[in-house]
């Protein structure tokens, strides 16, 4: 691994980069669910159910979110499966994990595993889960290649990966708004509704500094999965990768 890698557009000691992004997401757990809802003006519980739509889960599987933050994805996955199967709620920081085991539990959602786990070291047996998902949350992983191989590697054959992610905007009118309002308004909103504008303006360059389409796609195929596809959703502010273990 490079001995200095990106914290949003500033350059940083590579072994720095966990402790300060755990940093920002200590600030920010307890205003997650508001923030996402206010960024995104609701659009990214769209983005979700459309991702847990595409992921084909049926009773009985196995499944891992990672970065699982206040556990948005995980509701849904129960309200399919229930507990005919396993879910884990997996996240490196343990504020996040906290918000997501107190939000799960007060919205009657059980029988969850919780886990706090990075994602380039996954404390899980091989051929473990049918699907692996991250959403917003592969950005924010220092070494990408290394958290991709280890996804594909607890996955069955068979398995399913979804990278829900910020992407690239395929649109340059569109592109420009989309730098206007994430630059301009998301640290703004992040000091008027959480009192924590420096962590917002990291959340919004993280986005920048992340793989476009075909690069992560090629990423994906390199860690060890057999097919990738991917969609554009909101012309490609976000894009859903769907990587395939056979």
């Amino acid at each position: 691994m490079d001995k200095t890698t990106h914290f949003g557009y500033k350059e940083v000691p590579t072994e720095d980069k966990e402790k300060l992004v755990k940093g920002v997401f200590d600030s920010v757990a307890s205003n997650y669910d508001l923030m996402n809802d206010v960024m995104s003006f609701g659009i990214h519980r769209l983005w979700k159910q459309y991702a847990i739509d595409i992921a084909n889960v049926k009773k009985g599987d196995a499944i891992l979110d990672l970065a699982s933050g206040t556990g948005d994805l995980i509701k849904l996955y129960h309200k399919k499966i229930g507990n005919s199967g396993r879910i884990v709620s997996s996240d490196i920081n343990e504020a996040m994990l906290d918000e997501g085991k107190r939000n799960l539990i007060n919205s009657g959602v059980l029988g969850i595993e919780f886990v706090q786990a990075n994602a380039e070291k996954l404390p899980f047996e091989d051929n473990s889960f049918d699907l692996v998902s991250i959403a917003f949350g592969l950005r924010n992983v220092t070494d990408k290649d290394k958290a991709l191989s280890e996804m594909c590697r607890v996955l069955k054959p068979g398995g399913v990966l979804i990278v829900l992610e910020f992407s690239k905007t395929t649109n340059p009118v569109l592109e420009k708004i989309y730098d206007a309002y994430s630059f301009n308004l998301i640290p703004k909103f992040g000091s008027w509704f959480a009192g924590d504008e420096d962590s917002y303006q990291y959340l919004a360059e993280s986005i920048r500094k992340h793989p476009d389409q075909e690069t992560l796609k090629q990423m994906i195929i390199d860690a060890g999965f057999d097919m990738c596809e991917y969609q554009n959703l909101t012309g490609g502010v976000v894009a859903i990768h769907k990587g395939i273990k056979v």
